[in-house]
């Protein structure tokens, strides 16, 4: 046991390799260390080009809010030929 949710449990033993089964609440993610890795990795990335991006999205909405909403011309109701 890891804390009082989450259970490991040795599913098999085949020479050097060992299966874990792991079994956790969904909230908690379980994930390989590489793909945790990479999770992080990406996600440290996502937040040093976030600032900007985030920053521009909100001047956008600002400089547009006042306008109406565009109608979707290309949705089948809009369709002329039916």
């Amino acid at each position: 046991m890891i804390g009082d949710d989450v259970e490991v449990t040795v599913l098999d033993i085949r020479g050097d390799k060992v299966r874990l089964g792991i079994r956790a609440p969904s909230k908690v993610p379980v994930h390989r260390k590489e793909v945790y890795l990479a999770i992080r990795e990406e996600n440290a990335r996502a937040a040093e080009a976030g600032e900007p991006a985030l920053s521009e999205a909100v001047k956008l909405y600002k400089e547009n809010a006042h306008r109406p909403p565009v109608q979707d011309t290309t949705a089948p109701e809009n369709d002329e030929r039916r």
